[in-house]
């Protein structure tokens, strides 16, 4: 089936023809992508595919829609007690989830912040993650997480590591024969703490800065191991190394949070600044941000259960 541009006499606010396919499986996916090429789109759940097609900032000949695919849709656990994802499993499920709750809190903790409950009930994990929109809660959550992903090709299947997935504005590791199906959150340890901020100017806007943070405290309560990545503030997801290597082997303190907070604003991110915020503001809101998120997370850590 071909769909007509419904509005020729504005051909910027509709997307001009294409044709759609309903794929019945991810080989027959992987079949249709063989077959078109570059010319063709992975439809999941469209809340960003659609209107970038409306607006011709993408202009496939085809779209394969992935919506048909029930075997993508599900919430698992793994033998090592690992979160298993689907890649078509909406999001709306995963902010309902109590299995997300208790292995993945800071992915349930994100969710709520992503768009409005509408844009939630279509939009799906793997097509948040695949779009790689630098501006994304999910990339962000899937890095400091260290969630893992698995992409499906003509050659078999591979994992990629969510910190090496992302490589810039809105592209990621994925071949071009390649589709994202299935992600993976690990299982935290007992003393495992998280914590996810962001600031927008209405409740469901486009964040102006987020960032998202884990950490792990050792049997004498210094931090073992610290992530601390943000959204909105560079062309990918943005993970400040420096910042959490000044955390790793000491007991958090006011005084050392702040300098690592510091740390990631003033010389890890790279925000671009736009109309609602000034790369000076989002440096002071990632700095707000971050020691806020690290004093809960810490605390968090120190408070578990085994």
């Amino acid at each position: 089936m071909v769909l007509y541009n419904a509005y020729p006499s504005d051909p910027a606010m509709k997307p001009p023809p294409f044709e759609y396919i309903a794929a019945e499986s991810v080989e027959h996916t992987l079949e249709l992508m063989e077959e078109h090429g570059d010319g063709a789109k992975l439809l999941a759940g469209g809340q960003s595919l659609i209107p970038a097609m409306n607006f011709r900032v993408l202009q496939p000949t085809v779209l394969i829609d992935l919506n048909r695919i029930e075997d993508l849709e599900y919430i698992q656990h793994a033998d090592d007690g690992a979160l298993v994802v689907g890649a078509m499993t909406r999001q709306r499920d995963l902010e309902k989830s109590r299995d997300v709750e208790r292995v993945a809190p800071l992915l349930y903790e994100a969710m709520p912040h992503i768009a409005h409950p509408q844009i939630r009930t279509r939009g799906t994990i793997g097509g948040s993650l695949a779009h790689a929109d630098p501006a994304a809660e999910l990339p962000a959550v899937s890095i400091a997480a260290g969630a893992s992903m698995k992409a499906s090709g003509p050659e078999g299947d591979r994992w990629i590591e969510a910190k090496d997935f992302f490589e810039g504005m809105f592209s990621t590791a994925l071949g071009s024969d390649e589709m994202l199906v299935e992600v993976t959150f690990p299982a935290k340890t007992s003393r495992t703490g998280w914590r996810f901020e962001e600031t927008s100017r209405r409740r469901g806007d486009y964040a102006m800065m987020g960032v998202a943070v884990e950490v792990e405290l050792d049997d004498g309560g210094a931090c073992k191991e610290a992530r601390l990545v943000y959204l909105n503030a560079g062309d990918g997801p943005i993970e400040a190394e420096k910042a959490a290597a000044m955390l790793r082997g000491e007991r958090p303190t006011p005084k050392l949070i702040a300098a690592a907070a510091a740390q990631a604003a003033d010389h890890e991110i790279d925000p671009m600044g736009n109309v609602h915020a000034s790369i000076d503001f989002q440096r002071h809101l990632a700095r707000v941000q971050t020691e806020r998120a690290l004093v809960k997370a810490f605390d968090r850590a120190a408070n578990s259960k085994a």
